[in-house]
């Protein structure tokens, strides 16, 4: 019992980072209808902002990750106004083909200025276990989890309670509708892909204070998709919780696992067994909105 809840809870915090990264998926879809296959490279390439901010600079940590979003705002704005706002009216595949080009772009600069070797971030906490009675935890996990979750809150906020976001919310419903008010769907779609890098960003600091940096980190981009596709693309809140779910699950698959085959590194292949089942019976996701096109 107690390995099955070390496993819950790791699966628990492991999640909360892949539903963070998991929202830009999402509000870039609502925004534009076009999925972002850059989003694990977005991620990876905050990471080392950071990095080089903390070790070349010598900018504390926190000054770091503030600066790191900062410059994530910047590069996503410039993304969407000299690549992706030319392509407002293109084919979908397009723009897909684009974003796919973008990410090989950006992991190739990671790979030209730092290599393929893993690099660590300095220590700034100590990182001993808590102990949660039943199980310990690494503390830096506990940091993470709670940083996500106020990225999580403060971007509900964000939608809910202000004018922008709740224009951004508007404008994802219908785009017709919003421009036919006078909203600048050019100004909602560059927001959203600011909100994307932001939380991308934050992700992968995150992960790379935990596991290290390294272009593998881009991989995120692909182990979020299920939690993206199980939640519903148009639903913040249903990817909100198919990332931890997913995260939960490939916890356990992957500790349960190893135990039954002496294999490691299957963890990741599970959500997506389990992300084909819910296809089968829900198309369009858990929470996902049904189409119904009347002719």
């Amino acid at each position: 019992m107690d390995y099955f809840a070390g496993l819950l809870i790791n699966g628990i915090l492991v999640g909360a980072v892949y539903s963070m990264v998991a929202l830009g998926f999402v509000l870039i879809y609502k925004a534009s209808r076009v999925l972002n296959f850059a989003q694990g490279e977005l991620l990876m390439i905050g990471a080392y902002f950071c990095l080089e901010l903390v070790v070349r600079l010598e900018v504390g940590i926190l000054s770091a990750f503030i600066l790191t979003l900062v410059l994530m705002s910047v590069m996503a704005v410039l993304i969407e106004r000299l690549i992706l706002r030319k392509m407002m009216n293109a084919p979908v595949i397009s723009v897909v083909m684009v974003t796919i080009g973008l990410g090989i772009m950006l992991r190739s600069v990671v790979l030209l200025f730092w290599g393929p070797i893993t690099i660590h971030f300095p220590e700034f906490i100590a990182d001993v276990p808590f102990d949660l009675g039943f199980v310990r935890v690494s503390v830096i996990y506990i940091y993470g989890f709670l940083i996500c979750i106020a990225f999580m809150v403060i971007f509900g906020l964000f939608f809910r309670y202000t004018r922008t976001g709740l224009v951004m919310r508007g404008a994802a419903s219908s785009q017709m509708a919003a421009r036919s008010v006078g909203v600048p769907l050019h100004m909602v779609f560059a927001l959203a892909w600011v909100v994307a890098a932001i939380v991308s960003a934050a992700g992968g600091v995150i992960t790379g204070n935990i596991a290290g940096l390294t272009p593998e980190l881009s991989a995120y981009g692909v182990r979020v998709f299920p939690a993206v596709i199980l939640g519903g693309l148009d639903s913040i809140v249903g990817t909100t919780i198919a990332g931890v779910l997913i995260g939960v699950m490939e916890e356990l698959g992957g500790g349960y696992l190893r135990d039954w085959t002496g294999l490691s590194g299957l963890g990741p292949v599970v959500p997506f067994f389990v992300l084909i089942i819910v296809l089968w019976i829900r198309p369009h996701g858990l929470m996902g909105t049904k189409e119904i096109e009347r002719l």
